[in-house]
């Protein structure tokens, strides 16, 4: 068994990450009890269609194959024709918490695309993009950063990807 990830450890990389990016962004502390969406934005007020999840998709059939997306929390992934077919898999479901925190190197409900691995492809539905401003993870469950969408432009790889969702 591993050993539980550091917080303070993660944030710092992705502070780190933003700061390399030079994009403006604000950090938002969270009490980790409320880290997951829907009472993340009942707690601190802010608006489903301005949160923005990141959600780590594996291949199932054949298995090894990984892309981040995200996508507004009003929003669901389509996994079954969008994901499944650019990742050129025949099956495809939600990586679990155990793998995802190990490919990511985050926590499940801080997940970001500022300081991933390397060599991660990270998806972002257009939705996303059309929004003034959004608030994502920050790599741990304490804390999120509101920023604009086009701070992702920042993000190596990053694409954006028509129909990745559905309202």
């Amino acid at each position: 068994m591993s050993a539980p990830p550091d917080p303070t450890a993660i944030e710092s990389r992705v502070r780190a990450a933003l700061d390399a990016a030079g994009v403006p962004y604000e950090v938002l502390p969270c009490d980790p009890a409320a880290a997951d969406t829907a009472a993340f934005c009942a707690r601190y007020g802010i608006p489903p269609e301005r949160s923005a999840n990141a959600i780590l998709v594996a291949s199932k059939k054949p298995p090894g194959r990984y892309a981040l997306c995200l996508l507004l929390a009003t929003n669901r992934l389509d996994g079954n024709r969008t994901v499944r077919k650019k990742l050129d898999v025949s099956q495809v479901s939600f990586a679990p918490a155990e793998e995802t925190e190990a490919r990511t190197g985050m926590m499940l409900g801080g997940v970001t695309p500022f300081g991933l691995p390397a060599g991660l492809p990270v998806w972002v539905d257009p939705r996303v993009m059309a929004c003034d401003w959004i608030v994502i993870g920050g790599g741990s469950r304490s804390m999120k950063v509101k920023l604009s969408p086009r701070a992702l432009e920042k993000v190596p790889g990053l694409e954006v990807v028509p129909d990745l969702a559905k309202a």
